[in-house]
């Protein structure tokens, strides 16, 4: 464990261990920005990293993404390009006692000319008033802050914290970059993996974008003594696949509904089936699916088809009564039903803009003559006077004036020439023009 001056409690004891016995992500940990696997969107001659290191000037960072990409072996590695000391603490065990002792140690060495760069694992998880403590010590230069998280900065970090750094997103392991991670890890132990092609193709998918997690796969199956290469199924059987990342109250979740949300408003069912199932396998409440895909139905369907929103309503139902897994088929019928429905959301526009007008003109009453008269005294004051009864009308339609006088008749509900709506759009049509004919 990294003591609070950033030298790794375990590092002397490491060195001193035979180079076979140490983890192999440990021997293979980059000793330089150049040999780092991945990142290039930020570590390249023309990426943030790249160009803050060129001009000399590195300012305060936040890395936000996945486990096991290298935002800790990027810090450490910035701060050996730069002649920083590298203090590493995890916002998971330390405290505000710590912090002290950390801050003021950096104070000393600035005193004695040697900056520091304060890398922070899982910065998220300090509180507002934490998180604040740092400000002072980045504004004087006491400290360089770097940190990492795999939460959603806008959400989790303060303000003032985000304005003095620059967030930098790093992304999962390509299935390209694990390769030429396991070409490394093969070049350490001076063997290939007992793998066929096919399963080699598995392993770096068990990975699921995490290095750390490749190569600790690597370790296992550079351990097994087997007689001839595996294939996949054989791979699959002697290792447990990595659980996919998926944490139903943080920003993957909100990732994936809008995935499948999108997938369907773009009426592609394959992609509308694949998200649903990553919710599912990632132990998503299926009433949570149901009540979305019935807000889809409604939102980017509406009346181009008026079944979606029941054929939601259905699903829902089943799987109420069905429970899962049996219940989830109905879900995914939904799912495919609304990704190949025609796409409308002229009433969702048309409410809005229903709204924004009812705003603008507060409480206008309505036109007294489509007002009841209950009353001697409200037919004195000229409710229902002259209102015309539709059914009475030619075409059994008045053209009347509905909204409230003085204000002008807007256009709210423009519905497109797609499924359903084709049929409303007629219709509409037709009393538009009428309309303007009783009103001539």
């Amino acid at each position: 464990m990294a003591d609070l001056f950033g030298s790794p409690a375990s590092a002397d004891a490491a060195a001193q261990q035979p180079a076979p016995n140490r983890p192999l992500a440990d021997r293979l940990r980059p000793q330089s920005l150049g040999e780092v696997i991945g990142q290039e969107q930020v570590l390249g001659p023309e990426a943030p990293l790249g160009v803050m290191l060129a001009s000399g000037s590195l300012s305060s960072l936040i890395f936000w993404g996945p486990p096991g990409v290298g935002k800790t072996t990027i810090a450490r590695l910035l701060a050996k390009e730069t002649d920083l000391h590298f203090v590493q603490i995890s916002a998971i065990f330390t405290g505000v006692p710590e912090l002290r002792k950390v801050f003021e140690a950096a104070k000393i060495r600035r005193q004695n000319g040697q900056g520091t760069l304060l890398f922070v694992d899982e910065i998220h998880r300090f509180n507002k008033a934490q998180q604040d403590g740092f400000l002072p010590h980045m504004e004087d230069g006491t400290i360089l802050l770097v940190g990492a998280t795999t939460e959603n900065p806008s959400f989790e970090l303060n303000a003032a914290v985000l304005s003095r750094s620059q967030v930098l997103v790093l992304e999962r392991l390509s299935l390209g970059a694990l390769e030429r991670l396991t070409q490394r890890a093969e070049k350490e132990l001076g063997r290939a993996l007992p793998l066929s092609g096919d399963a080699r193709d598995a392993l770096h998918e068990m990975a699921d974008g995490d290095g750390r997690a490749l190569l600790n796969l690597i370790e296992q199956v550079a351990a097994w003594k087997v007689e001839a290469p595996l294939g996949r199924e054989a791979l699959s059987n002697r290792l447990m696949r990595r659980a996919a990342k998926f944490d139903k109250s943080g920003d993957e979740h909100y990732n994936l509904i809008s995935a499948l949300h999108k997938s369907i408003r773009g009426s592609d069912p394959d992609a509308a089936l694949y998200w649903l199932g990553r919710m599912l396998e990632g132990g998503e409440d299926p009433r949570f699916l149901a009540r979305r895909l019935t807000m889809m139905s409604t939102e980017d369907i509406g009346m181009a088809d008026p079944q979606a929103n029941t054929v939601c309503l259905n699903a829902w139902q089943t799987y109420e009564r069905l429970g899962s897994p049996e219940g989830e088929l109905a879900l995914a019928n939904a799912a495919v039903y609304l990704a190949l429905a025609p796409k409308s959301n002229a009433v969702y526009v048309g409410i809005k803009a229903a709204r924004r007008l009812a705003k603008q003109t507060g409480s206008a009453p309505p036109p007294k003559h489509i007002l009841n008269a209950p009353t001697k005294l409200m037919s004195e004051q000229g409710y229902g006077e002259g209102y015309a009864y539709d059914h009475d009308a030619e075409d059994g339609f008045s053209g009347q004036n509905y909204f409230p006088d003085g204000v002008k008749r807007p256009v709210l509900y423009q519905p497109v020439e797609r499924g359903f709506e084709r049929e409303l759009k007629r219709r509409n049509d037709y009393f538009a023009n009428l309309r303007l004919k009783r009103n001539k």
